[in-house]
């Protein structure tokens, strides 16, 4: 096989195990209880699964494409505007205070 068909091809696996779920799980530093592993196992392997399916389509004649709708440049042109006002930019902000231009979220880094 040579040319583009041969990036779509891969070898998916028959089965996801719940073994394969756990070493996922810990890469990712998750802690899942073992029905959350039992229930990730068999939908991961119906995903694999459908993959499987997808991969026996037949795109011989299918020229690649980069964007499913479309070209990037099919997107409005960029206009000069004026800014929005402080305080229309702030008035839905959480813990807004208007007065220094600034609002409060929530802490992301422990």
């Amino acid at each position: 096989m040579s040319g583009p068909d041969r990036m779509l091809r891969c070898v998916v696996p028959e089965q996801f195990s719940t073994a394969d779920v756990e070493h996922l799980a810990r890469l990712a530093r998750l802690a899942l209880t073992p029905e959350e592993t039992t229930l990730f196992a068999r939908q991961l392997a119906d995903v694999l699964a459908y993959a499987q399916q997808v991969q026996q389509l037949d795109t011989s004649g299918i020229p690649p494409t980069s964007h499913a709708i479309g070209a990037p440049t099919d997107s409005r042109p960029d206009e000069v505007a004026p800014c929005l006002p402080r305080e229309v930019a702030l008035a839905n902000a959480p813990g807004a205070t208007p007065q220094s231009g600034l609002f409060k979220v929530p802490r992301v880094i422990g």
